[in-house]
């Protein structure tokens, strides 16, 4: 079937993610209302990427964007490929910082790519999106709630992701710690060891039990739901002062994971009034995402311009 390609833009609003959440390594995710937008079209020939916000001065503005090599990875599961791209990125998600900027990144690609197909959507379903954006990704964790907004549970098949989304309580009011330095997942997964104490395996899957009520169901259970043994201590060495905010925080009755692979902290309940993490932490207060991505036609508004604009800080 010969595939045909839209005239004008497209545009999507993708949000920044939180996965593990403690004890949900690999498998639960949960989605933050910080967003990056991106439009694309297709052009008559070559490449061409521009960024604005996080990332401006260092990602590529080729096809060596992540971006576009989702777009690429999705067209050639639409059918064919455009004879050129252009495609505009204003970042907000902090890149490399555990909340999801590569996800955000394979996510919009995929999406782009498939509502520059005249039948994507009949093409590659939702359920297709999370298969490929995993696959590209390497785990579900991310793109689960990237692509479908709230918190989710991601589970991988021998035909591939697959996942859920469950509403959250209103009383969870994330709360995010950024770090100016960065950190890589390739190194954070190095310091994992091949394997974990039975004792250990089996009191973290209890707590990624209890983290699924209390996240939907009873926010009071969270500072008990949140206990990990499989990752965040293994990674503790490789950052320390990620690894004593979460430890002070909990401390003080506050549910602190490592958001990702860190280095952001991530809190699910709210720090004590007039509480100081220090001067190298930006604090910042985010709604959950109940939407996930979001795509429509035309360029980006003035509005979706402001590399500051989507996304509340404080």
């Amino acid at each position: 079937m010969p595939t045909n390609f839209t005239a004008g833009p497209v545009r999507v609003r993708v949000p920044a993610t939180s996965a593990n959440l403690g004890p949900g390594y690999d498998a639960l995710g949960l989605a933050l209302g910080l967003y990056d937008d991106l439009a694309a079209e297709v052009a008559p020939a070559g490449v061409r990427v521009t960024v604005t916000g996080q990332g401006a001065d260092e990602l590529p503005d080729d096809h060596r964007h992540l971006v576009v090599r989702a777009m690429r990875a999705a067209f050639d599961v639409l059918g064919a490929q455009p004879t050129g791209l252009s495609v505009e990125c204003v970042n907000r998600i902090p890149q490399a910082r555990g909340l999801g900027s590569s996800s955000a990144a394979i996510v919009a690609g995929v999406l782009l790519a498939r509502a520059l197909v005249v039948d994507g959507d009949q093409r590659l379903d939702t359920a297709g999106v999370l298969r490929l954006t995993a696959e590209i990704e390497g785990h579900p964790d991310n793109v689960a709630p990237c692509l479908l907004g709230g918190f989710t549970l991601a589970w991988s098949e021998p035909a591939g992701a697959r996942a859920v989304s469950l509403p959250v309580a209103a009383d969870v009011r994330p709360t995010v710690f950024v770090p100016a330095e960065r950190g890589l997942t390739a190194t954070a997964r190095a310091a994992l060891p091949a394997t974990v104490p039975h004792a250990d395996a089996a009191l973290t899957a209890g707590r990624a039990a209890l983290l699924v009520h209390a996240l939907t169901t009873d926010p009071t259970l969270l500072l008990p739901a949140t206990v990990d043994r499989l990752h965040q201590d293994y990674r503790a060495p490789g950052m320390p002062a990620t690894s004593a905010l979460v430890n002070a925080l909990r401390e003080v009755g506050v549910a602190a994971v490592v958001s990702g692979a860190g280095p952001t902290v991530l809190a699910l309940t709210d720090p004590p009034a007039g509480y100081a993490a220090g001067t190298d932490w930006q604090i910042w207060q985010l709604p959950i995402d109940d939407s996930g991505a979001r795509v429509a036609r035309g360029r980006l508004g003035h509005a979706e311009r402001d590399p500051v604009a989507a996304g509340r800080k404080s």
